[in-house]
């Protein structure tokens, strides 16, 4: 799904809930033509029925129409926690956007609008959520609520994540999922946007993501990246300087001279972390800046439906 076909063109990000309301519509609309023909159009306000629960809440009506039994939801009930994690270092902040281009083309807008695509359907489905922000501190923290004022507190925040001004801040993922790890005492689904650009030794980041698998959370990990540049390297042969966002080293070099060994390097790197991550039951989900939030929606569904 190309979000530019869901939406009308929005360039500010003020309209962040709107913009995230008209994705999860879109693709709710096209869940008949999916595997997910099951969540209709009124899984937002139900739940199937099961055997041994109250009878009063049966909405009999949709029985009806359906031929399922289904009980209406209450604000109050609340059937999932998730926590949603945001890196917000420097790298994230990348790449530069073009007049013209939409805040969702970088890796931060299109972490925050996907987070905030996520909130709206856990908003329409009564379930908690929270959210972690970290860079080279632990920038936020909100425990998973359901309310309503939470729920634009969040929005706000990640509004302010767009409208801060860029700052040089290192990436320090690995000590700030541990501190995370240690706030999440009940059993939930923790959602991580990272580039995964993490200096040190990957077995340290591994502990940490094992860590969020503590208590038996389930943890997806959506590594969002620039395809362009960062997996292909595609840049005109002129010499050119490149500038690291968190240390401020720069290189000066042509991209053809290292296109190839650059290329096999990020492809080395991705495959371990798919594979390390397929090894400790962590959601793996490579992700490009940009596009495609059909596939946050699908993986988030599939993984709710495993997670139970």
């Amino acid at each position: 799904m190309k979000i530019e076909s869901q939406i009308e063109k929005i360039s500010s990000f003020l309209h962040l809930e709107l913009l995230a309301n008209q994705v999860v519509e879109g693709f709710i609309s096209g869940m008949h033509k999916s595997p997910f023909h099951g969540f209709s159009a009124e899984f937002a306000e139900h739940k199937v029925y099961n055997s041994g629960e109250s009878t009063k809440h049966i909405d009999w009506k949709l029985f009806a129409k359906t031929d399922r039994l289904y009980t209406k939801r209450f604000e109050e009930e609340t059937n999932l926690r998730c926590h949603l994690i945001i890196d917000n270092s420097s790298s994230m902040h990348y790449p530069k956007l073009q007049d013209g281009q939409q805040f969702f083309e970088s890796k931060i807008g299109f972490a925050v609008l996907a987070s905030a695509v996520l909130m709206n359907l856990l908003k329409k489905q009564r379930d908690a959520v929270g959210l972690s922000v970290y860079s080279d501190s632990y920038e936020y923290y909100a425990p998973e609520k359901g309310s309503e004022r939470h729920h634009r507190m969040l929005l706000n925040k990640l509004e302010q994540l767009l409208a801060e001004p860029k700052q040089s801040k290192n990436t320090d993922t690995v000590t700030f999922l541990h501190q995370i790890a240690e706030k999440m005492h009940r059993r939930s689904m923790i959602i991580l946007f990272t580039d995964m650009f993490q200096p040190g030794n990957e077995e340290a980041l591994l502990n940490a993501l094992q860590h969020l698998k503590h208590n038996k959370h389930k943890v997806v990990l959506f590594h969002v990246i620039d395809n362009k540049t960062e997996l292909s390297f595609d840049f005109d042969n002129t010499p050119r300087k490149f500038i690291d966002l968190e240390s401020g080293e720069e290189v000066n070099l042509f991209a053809d001279n290292i296109k190839e060994e650059y290329e096999k390097r990020a492809e080395s790197y991705f495959k371990r972390l798919s594979l390390t991550c397929a090894q400790n039951r962590i959601k793996y989900v490579p992700v490009a800046a940009g596009k495609n939030f059909e596939k946050i929606l699908t993986t988030y569904l599939v993984e709710k439906q495993m997670f139970g």
